[in-house]
């Protein structure tokens, strides 16, 4: 784990707050998914993300995020999967049984040496295809309203120049406006929440073996690359580049991802990872410390506690245009992180090359990267 003593304090100022809000693009959309279509409950998946931040904000000192996996997520809630009998339980054993191989390869140290097989030209390009991925997700977000997102980017890459003006916090008021007059009865609703404090129930002894083995080879094994690539060795990459003072270990990130997962099953959580994408959101808006994971997992925890019942209503407030924006901002500062000017062409090719499988599939751009990079060093490829 990593040493406290030597770690620079967090802070919890404006530029702290506005980052905390840079990893909405991602987070509402699949927290919402999983609440009305799955039917989970919102308590223990919102005190699950709460907790979570707020450990890994003080843990790690850095804007270190806490996001739903995303290829489990979108599985989960396809109505193929849901044909197969993908219910809540099963969402929650994928939830422990990733805890579990997470801390496996942790403990093993199978994970740590796992990285030692990608090259840098792979990881660079990995991190590039992921930061596309986020932008043409925030662009097809953005297209159900393209004049008013497109105002909202270029009002918001305007402000970004600024440091003084925290872009995020005015593009959310922005949002919250827009919200507001496009959806006349939303004053209403909101004026009608009642707060009502709740503690999330223990999970585990509801699961039998099928919810396990189902989550394990349904949801969370086909997720392991993706989280290999990204939540694992790029957000490791990405901690270490922009704050070296403040490194992290890949056994670390194994261990908390292992128990993050582990805590979130037991309260009827959903699987979680430490996403790049996220913390490339929570940079671009101004996060420099912990503190902005802690703000967020803060708020999330308050509103699991006491707004459980009422989320969908308080999702309403964030426009899919806004949500857009935001995504597709951090989407470019993760690819701007990808780049190697001292590289020579062969490494250009596999940058590049595996990028595009990215945009695709993490797991097997990673693969590809490997195989090309030893591909070209022995001469099989002649760009």
């Amino acid at each position: 784990m990593p040493d406290q003593s030597t770690r620079p304090p967090n802070r919890f100022d404006l530029p702290e707050w506005a980052g905390a809000f840079g990893d909405l693009g991602t987070l509402i959309p699949f927290v919402a998914a999983y609440v009305s279509i799955l039917k989970m409950d919102a308590n223990g998946l919102l005190v699950a993300f709460g907790v979570s931040l707020i450990a890994a904000g003080s843990l790690y000192r850095t804007p270190f995020p806490v996001q739903p996996m995303k290829a489990i997520g979108a599985a989960a809630v396809s109505p193929s999967m849901i044909a197969l009998g993908v219910v809540p339980a099963t969402v929650i054993g994928a939830a422990l049984t990733t805890g579990l191989l997470w801390i496996f390869l942790a403990v093993t140290g199978l994970g740590r040496r796992a990285t030692r097989w990608v090259p840098r030209s792979a990881l660079l390009g990995v991190v590039m295809g992921l930061g596309f991925s986020f932008m043409l997700g925030g662009i097809r977000m953005m297209s159900g309203s393209p004049w008013v997102a497109g105002l909202l980017l270029a009002l918001t890459l305007l402000m970004l120049g600024r440091p003084r003006v925290p872009a995020m916090l005015l593009l959310l008021a922005i949002g919250v406006a827009i919200a507001l007059i496009g959806q006349p009865g939303l004053v209403h609703d909101l004026r009608a929440l009642r707060p009502g404090f709740k503690l999330p129930a223990l999970a585990w002894h509801s699961l039998s073996a099928n919810d396990l083995w189902t989550g394990l080879f349904l949801l969370a094994l086909p997720q392991l690359p993706l989280t290999f690539g990204n939540a694992f060795i790029a957000i490791t990459e990405e901690n270490n580049r922009l704050f070296p003072d403040r490194p992290v270990s890949e056994r670390s990130v194994a261990l908390s991802t292992g128990l993050m997962n582990l805590a979130s099953s037991l309260i009827g959580g959903i699987p979680m990872c430490h996403g790049a994408g996220g913390m490339a959101g929570h940079v671009q808006f101004g996060a420099r410390t912990g503190g902005s994971s802690i703000i967020l997992g803060s708020i999330l925890l308050a509103a699991g506690l006491f707004l459980s019942a009422s989320i969908g209503t308080v999702f309403r407030i964030f426009p899919p245009s806004v949500l857009g924006v935001i995504l597709f901002l951090a989407g470019l500062q993760l690819a701007l992180g990808s780049r190697d000017s001292g590289a020579e062409k062969a490494d250009r090719f596999v940058v590049l090359a595996t990028a595009a499988f990215a945009i695709w599939n993490v797991g097997a751009a990673v693969l590809f990267g490997i195989l090309a990079h030893h591909a070209s060093q022995r001469g099989w490829l002649r760009i």
